[in-house]
């Protein structure tokens, strides 16, 4: 969970603009929780519609945004807000954004691995590595330009690249850096699989095309 603060808001023709201190790094899609703003009407729970950093001057008559390219606005975050205008003006309030990405379940890494696990500990552990590879994964993907929902997994190569990365992450466990090995002059075990493959399933560093 992040957590920014507000500093300007704006509303025009029902869509709020709220200008954040410091990147609050979301993006079209997301989203997001507006509270503890005193003027009326602008704390909501709302999905962003743009960040485009510029004044935001309304809506034409196709309804599309209208933007002031010779006023920028940097760290904004727009989203429908119906309301009477607002100028621009200093305001306090916080902006939250909370990330809870659940594509892949502890069931999916256990059948992959194709064992049980023997403990309560083991059991927990492995819940830990599927919370960290959900929030990796969909990491990866937004920083490569995707924008994916957080609760439903995009593809069925995404799903098993979130998952042999959550594998990789449990078969690492009580080794240093690699995967644990019983060779003493071995430099680790074949591994459960390569960031390559993770990373070509997750649909990552190839190149965007329109």
């Amino acid at each position: 969970m992040a957590v920014s603060t507000i500093t300007h808001v704006r509303r025009v023709d029902n869509y709020a603009a709220v200008q954040t201190l410091t990147d609050a790094e979301v993006q079209t899609g997301d989203t997001v929780t507006v509270a503890a703003v005193a003027l009326a009407g602008f704390n909501a729970t709302a999905t962003v519609v743009s960040t485009e950093p510029y004044y935001l001057d309304g809506v034409d008559d196709e309804g599309y945004l209208v933007f002031d390219y010779d006023i920028p606005r940097a760290n904004q975050i727009i989203y429908v807000n119906s309301g009477a205008d607002v100028a621009y003006e200093a305001e306090s309030g916080t902006l939250t954004y909370t990330q809870s990405v659940s594509w892949i379940v502890a069931a999916d890494v256990t059948s992959w691995l194709g064992i049980d696990t023997a403990t309560a500990n083991d059991t927990a552990f492995v819940t830990v590595c599927v919370n960290a590879s959900n929030a990796w994964c969909y990491r990866k993907r937004r920083e490569a330009g995707y924008i994916d929902s957080m609760t439903t997994v995009p593809s069925a190569d995404v799903k098993l690249g979130t998952v042999m990365y959550a594998a990789t992450l449990y078969r690492e466990r009580g080794s240093v850096d690699s995967f644990a090995s019983f060779d003493s002059m071995a430099i680790g075990a074949s591994p459960s699989a390569t960031l390559g493959r993770i990373m070509q399933l997750l649909g990552c560093g190839r190149a965007q095309v329109a």
